[in-house]
C-alpha cells in the first residue's frame, strides 16, 4: 500500500457532464408554493479518505460513475412529487397521479412521475436523498465522508455532507472496480 502522511486526507470530486437530469417540480414555501416549473439539474460528489489501495487509488471510478448516472437517469424527464408533505395530497388513480395543494390540482401520467420519500422537492432534500442512496453503495469501502451536490441553476446549489459509517455490506471500494477506468 502506498505510504501517506498520517494526518492527510484525499478528496476526490466527480462532476461529469453526464451527471444530470431534467425534471419538473414545485417547492413548498411555508403557506405558499412555487408554480410548476423545470430545471436541468446537475449532480456532483466528493469523497474523502485517508487510505489508498495498492494502485494508489481512493475509489473505483467506474462503478461510482455508473451509479451516479443510474440515479440521474431514474430522475430524468420526470415530475418530482414529494410524498411525505402533510400539505400535499398525492393519490394514484389508475394510470394517473393526482397532486393537490390548496386549490391547485395536478394530474400527471404515472409513468412520468417520480414519487419521492421527501417532505418537499427542494435541492436540500434532493441532495440528502441522493447522499443516502450513494452512501448505501459506498458502505464497507475505506472512504470516510461523502458530499453530494445538487445544482438546479447555475450558481444555485446545495450540498449534503456526512461521514460514511463502515458497515458489513459490500460497496464500491477500490476492489469493486471493473477494469481500468479513464479519468
Amino acid at each position: 500500500m502506498p505510504r501517506m502522511p498520517a494526518r492527510g486526507r484525499f478528496r476526490l470530486q466527480l462532476a461529469k457532464e453526464t451527471f444530470k437530469f431534467s425534471a419538473a417540480h414545485f417547492t413548498l414555501l411555508g403557506e405558499d408554493a412555487e408554480h410548476l416549473h423545470g430545471h436541468n439539474y446537475r449532480v456532483a460528489v466528493e469523497v474523502t479518505g485517508r487510505r489508498l489501495d495498492a494502485d494508489g487509488l481512493l475509489v473505483g471510478f467506474a462503478n461510482l460513475k455508473a451509479l451516479l448516472r443510474e440515479v440521474c437517469e431514474r430522475l430524468d424527464d420526470r415530475v418530482l412529487v414529494p410524498t411525505r408533505s402533510p400539505r400535499l395530497l398525492v393519490a394514484q388513480q389508475g394510470e394517473e397521479i393526482e397532486v393537490r395543494w390548496g386549490d391547485r390540482v395536478y394530474r400527471f401520467p404515472a409513468a412520468e412521475v417520480m414519487l419521492l420519500p421527501l417532505e418537499n422537492s427542494s435541492i436540500e432534500l434532493l441532495a440528502r436523498m441522493l447522499w443516502e442512496e450513494l452512501a448505501a453503495a459506498l458502505r464497507g469501502s475505506p472512504l470516510e465522508e461523502l458530499t453530494v451536490w445538487v445544482e438546479e441553476t447555475s450558481g444555485q446549489r446545495c450540498g449534503y455532507q456526512a461521514p460514511l459509517h463502515r458497515a458489513a455490506t459490500h460497496g464500491l471500494g477500490a476492489t469493486g472496480r471493473s477494469g481500468r477506468r479513464p479519468r
